[in-house]
């Protein structure tokens, strides 16, 4: 067992068992459970939208090559830079050198997975820069120490007295604060770190292709100032996020509204396609896309695994989850949680470390029934725990334990062999790590097939 999948287990023991934590998840949950119903009436026929929008992944993914030059090729035309980084590292030195070239002391930032991903905030503390995370959600969790709980709602996990909490400890605020009022003094602090940030950081919710352009979407108007107020701004994005048209958004942007926040559309919607132009008023003198692999190309040079790549970050499948519900978004230990992070960590960062991720699953199948781009969710947490036997990540007792099985299986007479205490106990003894977390496996004195012959009468 390794490191990450022991700290994995002794956390999900834990966090299972905590019922304060598993009351705010379902409330907060709840709340979103209660208005995705309203957000799906835009549309006539949700499963066409569905196949719909799947087919624009997978026409972008099938010739990501060329979307991405093209994308090139239009955004440098306005000016733009492009950036293409193999790796984080690699993204991490280019940021760096910018912001060394700009002369940066403070950088404003909003919500962005990718950036979570290479730890980009922690890169920049270790090289003097202050990063100020300007998402409500994000600000919380960069106050309270904490990496975001949920791809789409950060502080999922906190209730507002938790906020009101750390506001007190870390800003010296009154702990009786209510929402409206902490939400007036974030808007405060972080109004003061626009002016003060010579670069502006952000993600991208897609690529555009035909325009060479950048869409971003928000609820708090953060991302718009973080793009346009700094004198540089520097998109980090992740290749996968590309989409062949600007006439693609039209189904996309609401269909991430629906399944993120249960809005029909989100309050902010942006299409960057480069610095400030001649005659213009508002924008960056600068802007940067760095394009990121770190190991996206692995994923999409796997026939089957690359419809992972199809995630367009709603977190509905998240919020599905009866396992992510029961031990939380902390406990995976990764930057991408849930389902969708259990499917592509394993590709991400490295099988051999994260295949428990895979088995954190109960293969109900309400991740793929929920995601709005249709990824077969469930099958391929089925392929990653193939895979992981496939290549040796697995224990010669596990190993025997299934060989044993097998055979029995396959043998009716052996089916029948030691039925009742025998059989228990030795099953019992063979799956060690069951008991640990459940109830003792407890067979039958007789099998069905001893029943039917007993009632039937046959020999």
């Amino acid at each position: 067992m390794t490191e990450n999948e022991a700290t994995f287990k002794a956390k999900a023991t834990i966090k299972s068992a905590d019922l304060e934590h598993r009351q705010k998840i379902n409330f907060n949950i709840g709340k979103y459970n209660s208005v995705v119903p309203y957000g799906k009436q835009q549309f006539a026929d949700i499963n066409l939208v569905k196949e719909r929008a799947k087919n624009i992944k997978w026409r972008a993914l099938e010739n990501l090559h060329e979307y991405l030059e093209e994308f090139e090729m239009h955004f440098t035309s306005r000016g733009g830079k492009v950036i293409w980084a193999e790796n984080s590292q690699e993204a991490l030195d280019e940021i760096l050198n910018i912001c060394k070239e700009k002369d940066c002391k403070t950088i404003v930032k909003s919500k962005s997975m990718v950036t979570e991903e290479i730890h980009l905030n922690h890169f920049l503390e270790e090289n003097n820069i202050e990063s100020i995370e300007t998402d409500l959600g994000e600000y919380i969790q960069q106050l309270d120490g904490e990496p975001p709980y949920h791809i789409v709602t950060p502080a999922m996990h906190k209730s507002k007295e938790d906020v009101a909490k750390v506001f007190s400890e870390k800003l010296g605020t009154s702990s009786k604060l209510s929402p409206q009022e902490l939400t007036l003094v974030a808007r405060e602090k972080l109004r003061e770190k626009y002016v003060e940030a010579e670069i502006g950081i952000t993600g991208a919710n897609f690529l555009i292709s035909d325009i060479g352009g950048i869409a971003l979407t928000e609820n708090e108007g953060n991302g718009r100032l973080t793009s346009a107020w700094p004198k540089t701004h520097i998109v980090i994005v992740g290749i996968e996020k590309m989409i062949p048209s600007i006439t693609d958004l039209a189904l996309l942007w609401p269909l991430l509204a629906t399944y993120g926040t249960g809005q029909k559309v989100t309050v902010y919607s942006s299409i960057i396609s480069g610095p400030r132009q001649p005659g213009e008023t508002d924008g960056p003198e600068e802007m940067y896309v760095i394009l990121l692999d770190n190991n996206r190309t692995n994923i999409l040079a796997s026939p089957v695994q690359r419809e992972s790549l199809y995630c367009i970050r709603c977190g509905a499948c998240l919020n599905v989850c009866p396992v992510y519900k029961n031990i939380g978004g902390h406990t995976y230990g990764t930057t991408y949680s849930g389902p969708i992070g259990s499917v592509i960590t394993p590709n991400l960062s490295g099988l051999e470390e994260y295949k428990h991720l895979s088995y954190a699953s109960s293969l109900c199948g309400a991740c793929t029934e929920v995601c709005p781009v249709k990824i077969n969710l469930h099958e391929l947490l089925l392929v990653n725990r193939h895979e992981s036997v496939e290549e040796g990540y697995t224990t010669f007792s596990e190993k025997m334990a299934w060989k044993i099985w097998k055979t029995a299986s396959l043998k009716r007479s052996l089916m029948n062999r030691g039925n009742g205490g025998l059989k228990t106990k030795v099953v019992n003894m063979l799956f060690k790590d069951w008991n640990k977390h459940h109830a003792p496996l407890e067979f039958n004195r007789k099998t069905f097939n001893e029943m039917w012959k007993d009632q039937q009468n046959l020999k």
